[in-house]
C-alpha cells in the first residue's frame, strides 16, 4: 500500500455472505485488470473481523474448494480505512450495499462507485457511479460488468474456479495483501445460483438477468458442472449450523439498523422456529447477545426450503423494551410494501413475539426497509 498513490478498496456489506464476498473479490480483480491507473492498489475487503469468517460456512466452503486460502484475504479489522482516507489515498467501491453504517460516516466522501441490487435509500454525490438494479444477486451485476469488459478477463479458469471443480492447483491472485493480475479469478455463477435458489421461480428471487448471466457462462464453458451439483453443495454448506452456539447462529448472517440512539439486530437463522425456540438457554443467550453488542432488540428471520426449493419463513422479535418490541411488531404486521401476511404464533416468553410469515417471498432484504422506517 505504501508504494501506491491510490488505494481502491472494494467492500461488501456487514453480513459478508457469499454474494457480498464474491462480488467484492470479482469486481476488485476486474478493476485491477482494466484500470488505467497504474499506481493504484485494488484491495477487496471482507467487511467483518477475521474471527467471524469461520461462521460464513458457504463462503469458507467455496473458497476452500477453489484453493483460495483465508490467509490471502483482507478483513475489515486488518486495514485502516479511516487512516487511508485521512491521508487522501482511499477510493471506495461498495458492492451489495449502498448505505454505510453510522460508524463509517467519515468514509462517505471516499465512495466513488456503488453496485447494489436493492432500491436506493439515499442519493449519492454527482461524481459517484451508481448501479442499483432489482436482480436476485449482486453477483449478476458484477458478471455483467466483467462480460462487457475486455476479452479474456472472463476466461475458462475464472468460471471453473467458482464452479468448484476438483483437481486444480491453488490459483489465488491475492499476494502480499493486494490483487495480482497474472492469474484467473472469480466470476459468480455459483453465487447467483445460491442467491437465486437454483434459479427457482418459486423462491421469488430470480430475474431474467440472473438467468442470462448463468446461461452466458455456461455457453462459454459448456463443460462446467450442472446447476444442481453446485447449488446443493453450497446450500448444504450454508445451512450447516451444527456445532454453532446460539450467539454464533445470530452472528452468522447479521445486519444492524440504527435509529434514535438505538441499534436493532436482524439475523437470518437457518433452522425453523420450533427448532430455534427449543435451544437450551435460548432466552439467556438472547439477553447476553444483545447486552454484549449494545442492541436494543433483535429480529430473527427463520428460513428453510422444501424439496421443491420453495421457501418457508418465520419471525421472532425479541426485546426487553416493551415499547420497542411493540413498534417493531406493529411495523411488521402492518407492512404493505411488501405485506408479510403474518400470523401470530405462541411464544414461551413475553419478551419474544413470534410469527408465521405467509408471504414467504418477502426476504430479509425486502423487510429491512420496513424496519428501518419504523426506527
Amino acid at each position: 500500500v505504501r508504494r501506491h498513490q491510490e488505494v481502491h478498496v472494494v467492500m461488501g456489506n456487514e453480513a459478508c455472505d457469499l454474494d457480498s464476498t464474491v462480488s467484492a473479490l470479482a469486481l476488485a480483480y476486474f478493476l485491477a485488470k482494466t484500470s488505467p491507473a497504474p499506481k493504484a492498489a485494488f484491495i477487496p475487503v471482507l467487511n467483518i473481523p477475521r474471527a467471524e469468517f469461520a461462521l460464513r460456512t458457504e463462503t469458507t466452503f467455496l473458497l476452500g474448494e477453489q484453493g483460495i486460502p483465508a490467509a490471502s484475504l483482507i478483513f475489515r479489522d486488518e486495514i485502516d480505512l479511516e487512516g487511508l482516507h485521512r491521508a487522501g489515498l482511499l477510493s471506495l467501491t461498495l458492492v451489495d450495499h449502498h448505505v454505510l453504517p453510522g460508524a463509517d460516516a467519515a468514509l462517505e466522501e471516499a465512495v466513488v462507485e456503488v453496485l447494489d441490487h436493492r432500491p436506493l435509500e439515499r442519493d449519492r454525490a454527482p461524481g459517484c457511479q451508481v448501479t442499483a438494479e432489482p436482480v436476485g444477486s449482486c453477483a449478476t451485476l458484477v458478471t455483467e460488468r466483467i462480460a462487457q469488459g475486455p476479452p479474456g478477463v472472463l476466461d475458462r479458469p475464472t468460471a471453473a474456479l467458482l464452479h468448484g471443480e476438483d483437481g486444480r492447483p491453488s490459483l489465488s491472485p491475492i499476494r502480499g495483501g493486494r490483487l495480482t493480475t497474472d492469474g484467473p479469478w472469480l466470476s459468480p455463477p455459483g453465487t447467483i445460483l445460491l442467491d437465486c435458489v437454483n434459479l427457482s421461480p418459486a423462491a421469488g428471487k430470480v430475474t431474467p438477468r440472473d438467468v442470462a448471466c448463468v446461461s452466458l457462462l455456461e455457453e462459454r464453458f459448456p463443460e462446467l458442472p450442472a446447476h444442481d451439483t453446485i447449488f446443493e453443495a453450497l446450500q448444504a454448506a450454508k445451512f450447516d449450523v451444527s456445532g454453532l452456539t446460539t450467539e454464533q447462529m445470530l452472528r452468522k448472517d447479521l445486519k444492524v439498523l440504527s435509529g434514535d440512539e438505538l441499534l436493532l439486530a436482524i439475523s437470518a437463522i437457518y433452522v425453523d422456529l420450533e427448532t430455534f425456540l427449543r435451544r437450551p438457554g435460548l432466552l439467556q443467550d438472547l439477553d447476553a447477545f444483545c447486552q454484549a453488542q449494545g442492541y436494543a432488540g433483535l429480529v430473527a428471520m427463520m428460513i428453510s426450503f422444501n424439496e421443491r426449493n420453495e421457501p418457508s419463513r418465520q419471525l421472532a422479535v425479541y426485546s426487553r423494551r416493551e415499547t420497542l418490541r411493540s413498534v417493531v411488531c406493529q411495523a411488521l404486521e402492518e407492512a404493505t410494501t411488501p405485506s408479510l401476511h403474518l400470523q401470530p404464533l405462541p411464544s414461551p416468553w413475553s419478551c419474544v413475539s413470534t410469527y408465521a410469515q405467509g408471504n414467504a417471498l418477502a426476504s430479509r432484504k425486502k423487510v429491512l426497509p420496513v424496519l428501518r422506517a419504523a426506527l
